[in-house]
């Protein structure tokens, strides 16, 4: 893997960690407020469906995991497994895929108000 592609991934990685700290935060704290003001799960999500602002989060969320998670991966099998090349770039972008197509099933479930 030449230089230049190591230093996007490490900033990719770092972009995409600082998006989750902030994601993550945004949602425990929407989380507890709604769950301290009484609201059930099902209020919750009656709140949520259709919002276009919750969408956009939750597909920024699903795109930080979807980027920060495999490259996390590559980098744990690279060093554990000394695991290098094609293989592997292959399998941690299928996961990556696989990520954001699972979380994106998910926002849209909850934006629609269909079963995931």
């Amino acid at each position: 893997m030449s230089n230049r592609t190591q230093v996007l991934l490490w900033g990719a990685q770092r972009i995409s960690a600082m998006v989750l700290g902030l994601c993550v935060a945004v949602h425990l704290v929407t989380m507890i407020y709604a769950v301290r003001s009484g609201l059930s799960a099902a209020e919750i999500l009656g709140r949520t469906q259709g919002s276009v602002g919750w969408f956009a989060f939750y597909t920024v969320f699903v795109a930080a995991v979807a980027i920060h998670a495999p490259i996390g991966l590559r980098t744990v099998l690279s060093e554990m497994l000394n695991w290098r090349g094609r293989g592997l770039d292959i399998l941690t972008g299928v996961f990556g895929l696989s990520l954001a197509m699972w979380g994106m099933r998910a926002v849209f479930a909850v934006f629609s108000g269909g079963g995931a």
